[in-house]
């Protein structure tokens, strides 16, 4: 027997808002990253039909490293979201473990990804990795523990 449980409706909604909410973030800047990379491409294009010297290798030189920037954020991008989509919102876990929701007396804490601070139903959410030096502390933790960091305690009031 798993000890992955199935949470109460209350509970599916807050975690399934949280993970809907980092799903759109991660899709917005695929999005947003893609837009650019065709811009990028257009203005390659325009610029590779010009015949202007050293001032066309230059710019032709920047756009090329523009383009190799952006897609190395491109390939982080998906990479966070195919983590990010690994997770199944539905199940939770006695214990903290990736995919958790974790509630605190600071506030949540989504071990997922890491994604940064969020506001969702009025409550603050940080997504943040299980490799983070927080993350690395939470894990394995019960309802009722803590973990202390840059001399911050977090006091585990839930885990969905």
């Amino acid at each position: 027997m798993s000890d992955l449980q199935t949470l109460s409706p209350q509970q599916q909604q807050m975690k399934q808002k949280v993970f809907e909410h980092y799903m759109r973030v991660l899709s917005q800047r695929l999005h947003s990253l893609k837009q650019v990379q065709a811009d990028l491409k257009e203005s390659s294009s325009n610029e590779t039909k010009s015949t202007a010297g050293d001032k066309h290798e230059t710019a032709l030189a920047m756009l090329q490293i523009e383009q190799a920037n952006l897609g190395a954020q491109l390939q982080d991008v998906q990479e966070k979201k195919a983590a990010l989509e690994k997770i199944n919102p539905l199940l939770t876990s006695p214990v903290i473990a990736p995919g958790s929701l974790v509630k605190t007396d600071k506030g949540y804490l989504f071990i997922s990804i890491a994604l940064g601070k969020a506001t969702i139903n009025g409550h603050a959410v940080i997504a943040l990795s299980p490799q983070s030096p927080l993350g690395q502390k939470l894990l394995g933790l019960h309802v009722g523990d803590a973990a202390e960091i840059n001399h911050n305690e977090y006091v585990i009031e839930g885990i969905e």
